[in-house]
């Protein structure tokens, strides 16, 4: 019997220091609900998962991005719609003012509203922004590319064009002779044209940006649950795991107790 070292003890604390550190990182993973909290639990795991979580954040952020593009889109689609209605009634007024029937002087009135209206045009051209941005007055203001991808490159470019009465080449619409008139009809109509291909342009776009946001609603779902597959905790298997340990824990601590007890039997040899 030797009682300078206690091997059995040593096996014990050994076997409690290892159960300890296991119903810890039990502790740990129920506590926070992941199976992964530090490179230690799963190295290739976590890189991989921060991986996943970039992109995650990426396309939830892209599909913000794309709807505010839809957004935007809408309010110069918006404002188109009220041209559209303005060169109408112009047209309508130059075709009155074709007829026969009017004198110079009815020409000259319905000139005023033709005036009102082609200003009413430059307005809302000048007017109309999304955050701060002017949408319709052409040139680089009119230049927008919206971030719809989680990586560098996944972009979609617009192109808004000129809508003012100098774009739709309307300056100088005159109404006030019959021939001037007719003319002005054929000016309007270029214009409506115009107008016309611009919104069927904004609304080819912003169909396409809404497939791309239910499109990255999908990918982010897709890749949340498989980041959730490598990083979530499984709480039952861990609730075994942490039953187990905690079992184990106070049977070493019982051994323990009694390996630290055999060196008293020497004792009984010096009695």
């Amino acid at each position: 019997m030797k009682i300078n070292h206690n091997i059995s003890a040593l096996n014990a604390y050994r076997n409690l220091t290892i159960n300890n550190t296991n119903t810890s990182k039990s502790m740990e993973k129920l506590s926070s609900g992941l199976r992964i909290n530090r490179a230690s639990d799963d190295a290739a795991g976590l890189a991989i998962s921060e991986k996943m979580r970039s992109q995650i954040r990426g396309l939830d952020m892209a599909e913000r991005n794309a709807l505010d593009g839809i957004s935007l889109i809408q309010t110069a689609e918006g404002a188109l719609s009220s041209t559209h209605e303005i060169l109408q009634r112009m047209r309508e007024l130059s075709v009155q003012s074709a007829n026969g029937t009017y004198k110079n002087a009815d020409r000259e009135e319905i000139q005023k509203e033709m005036v009102e209206l082609t200003a009413e045009i430059d307005r809302i051209a000048k007017e109309t922004e999304f955050n701060s941005s002017k949408l319709l007055t052409g040139g680089t203001g009119g230049s927008f590319a919206f971030q719809i991808g989680a990586n560098s490159g996944q972009k979609v470019e617009l192109q808004i064009g000129d809508m003012s009465s100098t774009g739709l080449k309307l300056n100088g619409v005159d109404v006030s002779t019959v021939g001037k008139a007719e003319g002005a009809i054929t000016k309007i109509d270029a214009a409506i044209q115009q107008v016309s291909s611009e919104r069927a342009r904004l609304g080819a776009v912003q169909n396409r940006l809404e497939y791309t946001v239910d499109n990255l609603g999908t990918m982010s779902e897709n890749l949340t649950a498989a980041e959730s597959r490598i990083r979530d905790l499984d709480m039952a298997l861990e609730m075994t795991n942490f039953t187990k340990n905690n079992i184990m824990n106070q049977a070493a601590q019982s051994m323990l107790a009694q390996a630290n007890q055999l060196p008293q039997g020497v004792l009984q040899l010096l009695k």
